[in-house]
């Protein structure tokens, strides 16, 4: 839940950095969010591996439910991992107004691909719930790599002066102080 929170918060700065015309300022506010979602990412990573063998037990008392729980730590911890990323790039892409293409990006890649290539990993390949996680991380996988593209490839100076032409025709009062040349 964390990483839902860094998507909000993330989400509302660059909209505020954008609108105020501070290009340079969301882009910090980017990395550094970035920065601490992957760092906190890594650790939860670290720590189920670590511990994958000896994660079920306290919920457990059979040796059979833990021993399934552990085969399933490589692919959790894996999806913690992504899963700290993912959120706060698509609030960095809802901040950014572009809120349409998120929404495109989440159903190409959860349904068109991590759905289908879930489903031919757990039945045709028989690999069961590790077959249908690792086709939804696929996905989360793709979907990460795909924001990462945008947000890097992102002129953050046409979009600072983009939101402030658009609070300029919606009859807002914003001055443009943009810090980086337009």
């Amino acid at each position: 839940m964390v990483f839902f929170g860094f998507n909000a918060a993330i989400s509302v700065r660059v909209a505020n950095e954008l609108g105020a015309g501070r290009p340079r300022a969301a882009r910090l506010a980017i990395a550094v969010v970035l920065v601490s979602s992957v760092a906190i990412g890594v650790a939860f990573f670290a720590a189920v591996l670590l511990l994958r063998d000896v994660y079920g037990a306290p919920f457990t008392g059979s040796p059979e439910v833990v021993r399934a729980v552990a085969s399933l730590g490589v692919v959790f911890a894996f999806s913690l991992l992504l899963n700290s990323v993912q959120p706060v790039l698509s609030g960095v892409a809802v901040g950014a107004g572009w809120q349409w293409l998120v929404a495109y990006i989440n159903l190409g890649c959860y349904y068109c691909v991590g759905i289908p290539v879930g489903y031919a990993i757990a039945f045709p390949l028989r690999r069961g719930v590790q077959g249908m996680w690792g086709g939804m991380l696929t996905g989360v996988g793709l979907q990460t790599a795909i924001l990462v593209a945008i947000t890097a490839r992102t002129n953050w100076n046409k979009e600072a002066s983009e939101a402030h032409a658009r609070i300029q025709h919606w009859g807002g009062t914003a001055k443009l102080a943009v810090d980086d040349p337009i």
